[in-house]
């Protein structure tokens, strides 16, 4: 058998191992999908080069590890103190904590309770409210065509429930918090969120991945997210992983008429990042966008694929990803506009823009359109590039030293999506967290004789 065979049969055979585990559970509902779901993955197996999807990102080393999943609470020794790093000083936020896929109640700060506002652990929303969970957990997010979503659904255990009824605006962002320790045996960590924003509901939702500085996992985490008629909804990812770490994720959005979502995917770290959103733009009227920033270094690789997908009319979307690789690390941005032939009057913008800080990073692109339609605009583009010569120039014409010129100009570039993240207190911290990594960068250039 290949590599990737043998790692499929590890995982199904977890799975007899945690089906015998849930008891009485295995006969609830929820577990029929489950069964459903690791049978897709059991036809699915892992993706290889040879699907179109995944051609340039190679799982072999996922699949080379045997990732042990998390099946019971267990903080490993977690403290508040451990986590400040990853949480946002002066923020003012509903804040529940996850240690390696599970709820950690004494670590999480949850408001006052609110008539119509749910927010809480998806095991207790399964067990108090399945009438809110049940419609929607499980029914956005494919197991048919995506190997990875399908083992995160056929272990679903714990994660975060939202879900706002109509009306109601929540003034506090809800900040969710995943934390991966190091153990003994590398850990699968599976995170699963479901957010529900009913009619005319607002909600802020900022999601955090982190795990312990040498720690070696793999979160393979799936977001669900339903926005009724005339909801507004905005949403982050931050992705700040060990750099031994793997992160794949699948973030799925359903909108109706009307409704204005918002998402920023901002990736920092890790090994391997898979980064994968489709957005089904559902109604007359929608405000749609999607924005992202990638940094990268070393050896490592991030995947960025979307999809948005335009299923009526007289909506628009916009899309704006840019990345700043280094060293030896590589990149792949897939971004891809569907206009299906009801979605007449679409407006449609996609933009890809990448900077190389080394001769060795590399980026592959591929910003398509597919349109059905006849009466829409819709444009794309990418761009690949290095640091502009005259520009640093103009700057040292300016009594700027090459160092803080390119400094500069990188941060330049990276702002122009940081500064649209709406929470002063989480683009304040990501501002900072950029400038360091560039700091490190200008660092390698001076000593590698680059920068002159």
């Amino acid at each position: 058998m290949t590599q990737s065979t043998d790692k499929k049969e590890w995982y199904l055979s977890n799975f007899e191992s945690f089906e015998q585990s849930l008891n009485g559970a295995s006969t609830t509902p929820l577990h029929q999908v489950r069964r459903s779901a690791i049978e897709q993955f059991g036809s699915l197996g892992f993706p290889t080069s040879r699907d179109e999807e995944w051609r340039y990102t190679n799982v072999a080393p996922i699949t080379r590890t045997d990732f042990t999943p998390v099946l019971e609470p267990d903080l490993n020794g977690v403290t508040s103190e451990d986590l400040e790093p990853f949480t946002f000083p002066g923020l003012d936020c509903v804040q529940l904590v996850f240690v390696d896929g599970h709820y950690a109640a004494e670590l999480s700060t949850l408001g006052a309770p609110s008539a119509g506002v749910a927010v809480t652990d998806l095991v207790t929303a399964l067990a108090e409210q399945p009438e809110l969970v049940e419609p929607h957990l499980c029914h956005h997010a494919s197991c048919d065509v995506e190997p990875f979503t399908a083992l995160n659904t056929a272990f679903v255990q714990d994660g975060a429930f939202v879900h706002l009824s109509r009306g109601k605006i929540l003034e506090q962002p809800i900040h969710l918090l995943f934390f991966a320790t190091e153990r003994e045996k590398p850990a699968l960590v599976q995170p699963r969120i479901l957010i529900v924003a009913e009619e005319n509901s607002q909600v802020t939702v900022v999601e955090t991945y982190a795990g312990a500085t040498s720690a070696r996992y793999l979160t393979n985490g799936v977001t669900e997210i339903v926005a009724g008629q005339s909801a507004v909804v905005d949403h982050y990812r931050i992705q700040r992983e060990s750099d031994d770490a793997f992160h794949v994720s699948d973030l799925r959005v359903r909108q109706s008429r009307d409704v204005q979502f918002r998402s920023t995917c901002i990736t920092l770290s890790g090994r391997l990042t898979r980064n994968h959103v489709h957005t089904a733009l559902d109604g007359e009227g929608i405000d749609s966008t999607l924005n992202g920033l990638y940094l990268v270094e070393g050896e490592q690789h991030v995947d960025n694929h979307t999809l948005i997908e335009h299923l009526q009319p007289h909506c628009a979307s916009h899309e704006f990803y840019k990345g700043i690789l280094d060293g030896k690390s590589t990149g792949v941005f897939r971004g891809q506009i569907l206009v299906h032939q009801a979605a007449q009057q679409t407006d449609a913008y996609q933009q890809n823009q990448n900077l190389l800080l080394s001769e060795e990073a590399d980026i592959n692109t591929k910003p398509q359109l597919e349109i059905y339609a006849d009466d829409v605009k819709c444009s794309h583009g990418a761009t690949i590039g290095q640091l502009d010569a005259e520009a640093v120039f103009y700057l040292r014409s300016r009594g700027i030293g090459v160092e803080e010129s390119a400094r500069l100009l990188t941060h330049a570039f990276a702002g122009a999506v940081v500064e649209r993240i709406r929470i002063d207190a989480v683009r304040e911290q990501l501002d900072q967290l950029v400038t360091r990594r560039l700091l490190k960068a200008d660092d390698r250039l001076a000593k590698a004789g680059q920068l002159s």
